[in-house]
């Protein structure tokens, strides 16, 4: 692999990565194959494309929402109809199966559908009551566009995940100039490239590609906001470059996302999600399954079942491989520290171990047992490895899944739904789903992001479309008040009955 394409493959999303003479190389991570050069966009040139962005925005808001519904449908189409294309173009970057990729891209069609579908009903204009003090007013709100949306999109879901910001800021009214991973390029350009085709003469969507600098310039550049999906260390970074400017920000971060099996769960269904949530994508997914908090009296049984069908399991960079490569190769050593730490402590591996990392490509590991003080317990691992513990019951698994700095996702597998949505409550975390593992994926309607170290602000749903619009709030005088008080001169007459009401509406117990 030449010089300049392994110090690619080093790459993170850390602000000021390193780029080789102004150019990026996207790599296919199964060959290391260079499959393409992008430019490094600087400081100046991220400059001039907001500032394209400022009069198109304001076109695009003059659309309306049936106006910018239309567009957004037709780019769904465009993206749906060629879906094929778009799955290798992710595979390619990503190493990820094929059908990995296309599902990718099929749940991101569904969030820009209902984005298209659903802004005029969300942030359209709406009554709001004025109460009895200012039953003279005529009292309204709705949701006006920010302008200029900066996304910084990650390698992991490098169309899911940014897409879902994207749409819903296209559809709440704004321009968005993404930025997406330096190991991804190539899946951003092709989407904007189907936007351009559509909409040649606006750009509504424009692309920039580039290292940490470029990030880091685009913080800077007079957004309106910047949507974030990453590391929380790099989010912290990215929240001191937009506090510069008050920049307001939404940080979907890292998890360490907990599994709790009851003793009446359905073992066999759970087992099967477990070795979804915990390997699918090489184990890279933000909110899968990190951690499992198993009860005493089925613990055995449920990790035979676990490791039996991880034992199937068969990664490569064939279009049938189980799931792929480390799509960052410096991965895998994060993954083999907390693999050595945990064995370290005293925990077990039942399945794999060390021996399992083979450069880039990592086996599946379970470990069990492992104290919670360990880096495999307490840190994201984005790998193909996960936790099993022993606990005595659902309220000990709940504790134990609460106890860490995230908080982004969870699932509970139980028979007793009332017990179930019991303990869903109790979670800390941003979604949880019951009886499955991402299942909140496909659904466009429910909002998504984290608490604690896993981030803030939402993105999908309702929440997500008024996450990049302002509240505008008007009111409307019908007819003069019977009470004058907003008025230098205030009858005493008026006080007094101001001071009746007062009293009677809220100084009785």
């Amino acid at each position: 692999m030449p010089q300049q394409a392994a110090k690619k493959r080093e790459l993170t999303e850390t602000a000021g990565s390193p780029a080789a003479a102004g150019v990026i190389e996207s790599l296919d991570p199964r060959t290391d194959e260079v499959i393409a050069s992008y430019p490094v966009a600087d400081a100046d040139e991220v400059a001039r494309v907001v500032e394209r962005a400022r009069p198109a925005a304001r076109w695009w808001e003059s659309l309306g929402f049936d106006g910018r519904k239309r567009w957004l449908l037709d780019w769904k189409t465009a993206l749906a109809s060629d879906a094929q294309a778009l799955a290798a173009v992710i595979s390619r970057e990503t190493g990820k199966p094929p059908g990995d990729a296309l599902l990718e891209v099929m749940l991101t069609v569904e969030h820009l559908d209902w984005a298209a579908r659903n802004a005029a009903k969300v942030l359209g204009k709406k009554k709001v009551p004025a109460g009895l003090v200012s039953a003279n007013q005529e009292a309204t709100v709705r949701y006006q566009p920010l302008g200029v949306v900066g996304v910084i999109g990650p390698w992991n879901y490098p169309l899911y995940t940014p897409m879902g910001s994207i749409s819903y800021a296209l559809a709440a009214g704004n321009a968005v100039v993404f930025k997406p991973s330096e190991l991804t390029p190539g899946v951003a350009v092709w989407i904007a490239d189907k936007w351009q085709a559509l909409v040649p003469n606006q750009p509504v969507l424009q692309v920039i590609t580039g290292d940490g600098d470029t990030g880091t310039a685009l913080c800077r550049a007079g957004v309106d906001k910047v949507a974030f999906t990453g590391s929380t260390p790099t989010a912290k970074k990215v929240m001191a470059l937009c506090a510069e400017t008050l920049t307001p920000m939404v940080a979907e971060c890292g998890g360490k996302d907990a599994m709790l099996v009851d003793a009446d769960a359905d073992l066999e269904e759970a087992s099967n999600f477990a070795v979804f949530g915990a390997m699918g994508n090489a184990g890279q997914t933000c909110v899968g399954v990190e951690r499992i908090y198993v009860a005493d009296g089925v613990f055995d049984t449920f990790v035979q079942k676990v490791t039996e069908k991880a034992k199937r399991l068969r990664p490569g960079g064939a279009p049938d491989s189980s799931y792929g490569p480390m799509t960052m190769a410096r991965q895998s050593e994060v993954v083999r520290g907390q693999i050595d730490d945990a064995i370290a402590r005293g925990g077990r591996a039942v399945l794999g171990g060390p021996e399992s990392i083979r450069g880039s490509l990592v086996e599946p590991v379970i470990l069990v047992d492992v104290p919670e003080d360990s880096s495999a317990v307490r840190e994201e691992t984005f790998g193909p490895t996960v936790v099993i513990n022993r606990v005595a019951d659902l309220d000990e698994g709940i504790a134990a899944a609460n106890a860490s700095k995230y908080g982004l996702g969870a699932s509970i597998f139980t028979g007793d739904r009332r017990r179930a949505v019991a303990a869903a409550e109790r979670l800390r975390a941003g979604v949880v789903t019951i009886n499955s593992v991402l299942g909140f994926a496909g659904v466009a309607a429910l909002p998504f992001g984290g608490v604690g170290e896993s981030g803030f602000g939402r993105i999908h749903g309702a929440d997500g479309l008024r996450e990049f619009s302002r509240a505008k709030s008007v009111a409307r005088q019908k007819y003069r008040a019977p009470l004058n008080l907003l008025s230098m001169e205030r009858k005493p007459r008026d006080m007094k009955i101001a001071a009746w009401l007062l009293k009677t509406r809220h100084g009785r117990s």
